[in-house]
């Protein structure tokens, strides 16, 4: 009975306009009849021998979307014995994989074979034949075989408890604290469906700016059925700790690490937890950073910290995610330093449980960052990768910006740790130093919008960011391609528009907002929309001027040994790429140099002219982005298309606002001309100033 309820409330969705709720996993009826046939000859019915959950919810996956592609019901045959024609879903310890998670899918004796040496590996084999028909490939010769490059993939959520999201643009959150855990969401499912898809198997459901409600016994069982909603799925919860935690909820003077009561607490508390979740994952950190309490409170070092929790841990599997996001107030540092100098001397002092989460960049999340050099500096201590699929810095969700590239662009970096090939994702998944625990966190784009995201294409971060985290070799252009034919059409020419319009929309907004390295120049507080100009905060590091440094004679951030010297925090050869402005690539140039207006680059044009021909360049590739979905519509479903389509006139609208902001404000500093024949804005600066204090509501 449970599987016909499942079924029907699956196969129901398919009968509804499509408003973008089903994400990647549809499963429409294939209109190729020849591929059809291919595909139904071969998927006559499903077998799945193992009982566990995870196996059994496999089984249900396949059959709901095999009986949506072919348009005809699917039986399961659980003593197939000598049938053939069929899906057999094998737990075998034996199957030839790099490790556990990892599956085969190959055919033997006229039957589909998809094997694991776990469940949750067929779990992922499962979906990734369900991405091979959804696709429309061939069977013949079907052989597939992947493993997760790293361990724990994990979404990290910045939900709080009154529902709302830091940094969220697609409605509330998902979780519903009030009704939990007596009432489950039907939602929670189809999220962690959809994770699944991906091999995400761990999410970190609160903020990291963490309340510490979440250590109390009444939310830790809101918690705990969340995780029985997720756990057939292979997903594990994690939770995020306000560190005063024994003070605030346990009554404790203080939190200081080295106390043993605090230490006492915890270990009390962890035992707690696992009493009512079994496969709790474990905690994520962020302490002594903008204002969170931490270890550092009582004389204590990061180190202190995490490994009071780590110890704690010890008789678990859990883990500790301790976060490297921090910097001081210093108005004569750097900020791009600051992890560094931070975590840089505990190399090798933290606990053999602990995993220290860094940011991709060493600032913020901005539209471009050189990688963080704490990725490849810290050989003893196994670092996570955090990417940002929340668009903070990218436009929220008014502006389409495919992240994949982004993502790869700093996996794909070489950090020449031990010689050339270091790449930072080989740091990550433990090549390089042989990290016993390898991570990747993305902080989730995900809402209570009915299209999960708000932007309907944002959906596609979230989609890339999964697939990378299970494998960091993938191109940005075939996850491109597959999310476009399991999302939006399969139609062949659109299928090619809309990935050419994916794969080019991160530097069309690089351009619009920060060409040529410039950084941390958008709206104060919200992050939204340009303010270049902003000189007064309550730190020097929240000032926009800190960053860009323009003044008569030029613009950008000198960090090599002539200004902060954060260049030198990297390997020679890394160093060397970066270190003359003259030969400097010119994504980076202004993260690492102060160049003159009047220097000539090697496009040929001088700095201030390149500057401009980026941001009125950019500008006018928006006009062109929506020239490129206007040609899609016939393949698109009406509902996404005018969603899309309306986000985009507002980009293009908001562009233009970037680029007449930027372009003034520096030609105060330059004194040059808009370089012919692009065209001088209509507006003032004055006028932009007006409209940005608007959007801040200041």
């Amino acid at each position: 009975m449970k599987n016909l309820l499942f079924l029907f409330v699956l196969l129901s969705t398919l009968c509804r306009a499509d408003d973008g709720y089903r994400l990647w996993l549809k499963y429409d009826l294939i209109k190729d009849a020849a591929r059809r046939a291919e595909y139904a000859g071969a998927a006559q019915f499903i077998a799945a021998a193992d009982k566990s959950p995870v196996v059994q919810t496999a089984a249900q996956e396949l059959q709901a979307g095999l009986q949506g592609l072919l348009g005809k019901p699917v039986a399961m045959a659980p003593g197939a014995g000598g049938k053939t024609g069929g899906i057999l879903l094998t737990v075998d310890a034996n199957t030839n994989t790099a490790n556990a998670e990892g599956y085969q899918i190959t055919r033997r004796q006229n039957n589909i074979v998809v094997s694991a040496k776990t469940p949750a590996g067929v779990l992922y084999g499962t979906f990734a034949l369900l991405r091979h028909l959804q696709t429309g490939q061939s069977l013949a010769n079907l052989a597939l075989s992947s493993s997760p490059k790293v361990k724990i993939r994990m979404l990290n959520h910045w939900d709080n408890v009154n529902g709302s999201i830091e940094r969220g643009y697609a409605g509330s959150s998902l979780w519903k604290w009030y009704e939990l855990p007596e009432r489950l969401d039907p939602r929670y499912r189809d999220y962690a469906r959809a994770n699944a898809s991906l091999g995400i198997n761990g999410t970190v459901l609160n903020n990291v700016n963490a309340s510490p409600r979440f250590m109390t016994t009444e939310y830790l069982r809101k918690v705990a059925a969340l995780a029985g909603v997720f756990r057939p799925y292979g997903i594990k919860v994690y939770l995020s700790v306000y560190f005063p935690a024994p003070k605030t909820i346990g009554r404790l003077p203080g939190a200081d690490p080295l106390d043993p009561q605090t230490q006492q607490w915890w270990n009390a508390k962890v035992k707690e937890i696992y009493g009512l979740i079994p496969d709790f994952g474990g905690f994520l950190v962020k302490a002594n950073s903008e204002g969170e309490p931490g270890p550092q409170d009582y004389g204590r070092s990061h180190a202190d910290g995490a490994n009071m929790l780590g110890k704690a841990l010890e008789p678990y599997e859990g883990v500790v995610l301790w976060r490297a996001f921090v910097y001081k107030a210093d108005p004569k540092g750097d900020r791009f330093k600051a992890a560094y100098e931070e975590f840089k001397p505990f190399d090798g002092k933290f606990h053999p449980k602990v995993i220290v989460q860094v940011k991709n960049g060493p600032i913020d999340f901005q539209v471009r960052e050189p990688f963080s050099p704490l990725f490849g500096a810290m050989p003893q201590t196994p670092l996570a990768m955090e990417f940002q699929l929340t668009q903070e810095y990218l436009g929220f969700a008014t502006h389409l910006v495919f992240e994949a590239p982004l993502f790869k662009e700093t996996l794909d970096s070489d950090t020449y740790a031990k010689g050339k090939g270091s790449t930072v994702a080989k740091v990550i998944d433990g090549s390089v130093h042989g990290y016993p625990l390898t991570a990747m966190a993305g902080v989730a784009n995900t809402g209570s919008d009915r299209n999960w995201t708000g932007h309907t294409m944002g959906q596609a971060n979230w989609y890339a960011y999964g697939r990378l985290a299970w494998d960091h070799t993938l191109p940005s252009e075939q996850i491109a391609g597959e999310w476009v034919r399991m999302t939006l059409t399969q139609e062949p020419n659109a299928v090619k528009r809309i990935t050419n319009l994916l794969m080019r929309s991160r530097e069309t907004y690089v351009d619009y907002t920060n060409p040529l390295g410039l950084h941390h120049i958008m709206g104060y507080g919200i992050h939204y929309g340009p303010e270049p100009w902003l000189d007064r905060a309550p730190r020097p590091d929240w000032r926009h001027t800190y960053y860009h440094r323009a003044d008569s004679i030029g613009v950008g951030f000198d960090r090599t040994a002539s200004g902060s010297n954060a260049l030198a925090l990297y390997a020679p050869e890394v160093q060397k790429q970066w270190n003359k402005p003259e030969t400097c690539p010119l994504p980076y140039l202004l993260w690492f140099h102060h160049v003159p207006w009047t220097q000539k680059l090697s496009t040929g044009r001088t700095l201030w002219d390149e500057l401009c021909t980026r941001y009125y360049s950019g500008a006018e590739a928006v006009a062109g982005m929506q020239k490129e979905w206007d040609a899609v519509r016939p393949a698109v479903d009406p509902e996404i298309f005018d969603d899309v389509a309306g986000r985009l006139a507002v980009q293009r609208k908001e562009a233009l606002w970037w680029r007449d902001a930027c372009v003034l404000y520096f030609q105060q500093f330059s004194k040059q001309p808009i370089p012919a024949p692009l065209p001088k804005p209509e507006r003032t600066l004055a006028e932009v100033k007006e409209l940005v204090d608007i959007y801040q509501m200041r």
